[in-house]
């Protein structure tokens, strides 16, 4: 049983930990087998005891909220652990942002001839030292894209639909503080709505980029660096939606109060996080 002992928290036993292991066992051991020519269904096996293992271990830990279980040093713990969750993260699009970072302004001018590294020609003859690389000598053997993505289509809207996004859970958070629960449940649908549309342009500005521009993950550094940051930013703002709804479900079933709802300041938390990379990766991917 749980218990609270001078103030620490000491949760009682569970069997959720070695399930999660299992199903991460056996999806990545699937994974690894279907790469190598083997049949998929061990991976989606695993997928299915993962989301199994979160919707048990979520429940009991939201079942546990309810009942009044948590105290102070477990909300305090909460928190931090989510600060060091999304400080992670930062430093995992860092590393990307780096990538991009270290290939326009060093790689590219030293294949280019620039600099104390500098070595002209040392990929072909004539090579142009200029971003994105849209050149090659053999231009039918290579996925070189014909273009780039214009900023301001696509990436532009979806900018503007984050940016409304960021406006519309602050403001659900705020008729959470005023116990306001009609204000709170419509700000997060909209939330949510917002960035399910997001993931839907982003979709189409792929097959776009695929099949008329022919820019993929294959398409040198240029198409490498672009599905990294979009794709897993992509990935974040799916799984951050997926916790909004979340959030939104138990709203409507009366979860939260004004003092006590760590589990929405956590999902807002991780949905503003999302809103700051985008913004990176406008400026850095789309537009400059």
């Amino acid at each position: 049983m749980t218990q609270a002992h001078g103030g620490y928290y000491v949760p009682h036993g569970s069997h959720w930990p070695i399930v999660g292991s299992v199903g991460l066992f056996t999806m990545l051991g699937g994974f690894a087998a279907f790469l190598n020519g083997a049949s998929t269904i061990p991976m989606f096996i695993g997928l299915a005891i993962i989301i199994y293992m979160l919707f048990g271990w979520f429940g009991t830990v939201i079942n546990e909220s309810e009942n009044g279980m948590y105290n102070d040093q477990v909300d305090k713990s909460f928190r931090w652990g989510m600060s060091w969750f999304i400080f992670s993260e930062v430093m995992f699009f860092a590393a990307f942002f780096g990538a991009l970072y270290y290939a326009r302004e060093f790689s590219v001018p030293w294949l280019g001839g620039e600099g104390a590294k500098g070595n002209a020609n040392i990929l072909w003859d004539n090579f142009s030292a200029t971003w994105p690389l849209l050149q090659m000598p053999d231009m039918a053997k290579f996925d070189v894209p014909t273009a780039i993505i214009d900023a301001w289509q696509i990436p532009a809207l979806n900018t503007l639909i984050l940016l409304t996004s960021g406006v519309t859970v602050t403001w659900a958070h705020w008729g959470l503080k005023k116990n306001n629960r009609k204000q709170l449940i419509s700000g997060l649908f909209v939330t949510v709505l917002l960035g399910v549309t997001f993931v839907g342009f982003q979709a189409y500005e792929y097959i776009h980029a695929y099949n008329d521009l022919n820019l993929k993950l294959s398409s040198g550094i240029y198409g490498s660096t672009f599905f990294m940051l979009t794709g897993f930013h992509g990935l974040h703002v799916t799984i951050g939606a997926i916790m909004l709804a979340v959030m939104l479900a138990r709203s409507i079933k009366g979860h939260f109060t004004p003092e006590h709802h760590f589990a929405f300041e956590a999902a807002s938390w991780y949905w503003h996080f999302v809103d700051v990379v985008w913004l990176g990766l406008f400026i850095f991917v789309y537009w400059l």
